[in-house]
């Protein structure tokens, strides 16, 4: 979708577009209530503030259409196909695979959702140590962290949007 075309299609068909970058209704009717925008860097620039900060609720629903990391989404939506080309660095090597699994049980075990990371441009072995890493966290310091990749995965899917 064309910055043009955002700008000057209904408020729904505004809000269908950008459903896929992230699951945050009040994310998207920010954006959609925004425009016209004059240019995709304005539109990115508010994108990244938009219905900040997110409530622990909003970002729970939004995670709960993200897989887990090494895991591949499933079905031919928008959505699932941003999310297999965003973890395609993360290795199928069986070790890793394993490695992540257990990783992403504890991850869960520990805050009660799915671990987040903005994969794209990231290996394994970088997605296993912030893993790892993150699992020493408080649950508040997990949910600024959480915030911060799903918005940063939000603001990576629209630039995809804008670019098709």
């Amino acid at each position: 979708m064309r910055l043009e075309t955002l700008n000057t299609c209904s408020p729904a068909e505004a809000a269908a577009q950008l459903a896929p970058c992230v699951d945050v209704p009040r994310w998207i009717d920010a954006i959609v209530d925004a425009r016209p925008f004059s240019s995709e860097a304005d539109l990115i620039a508010f994108a990244e503030t938009a219905a900040h900060p997110w409530t622990e609720a909003e970002i729970d629903g939004a995670l709960a259409h993200h897989p887990r990391i090494g895991e591949r989404a499933q079905g031919n939506t928008t959505e699932a196909t941003m999310s297999r080309g965003e973890q395609a660095g993360v290795s199928t090597a069986v070790e890793t695979q394993n490695a992540l699994l257990e990783g992403n049980r504890a991850y869960e075990e520990k805050f009660g959702r799915v671990f987040l990371i903005r994969a794209a441009g990231r290996s394994a072995d970088d997605i296993l140590t912030a893993l790892n890493q993150r699992l020493h966290n408080t649950p508040e310091q997990e949910l600024v962290i959480v915030s911060q990749q799903l918005r940063e995965i939000a603001v990576l899917r629209l630039k995809g949007v804008l670019a098709v």
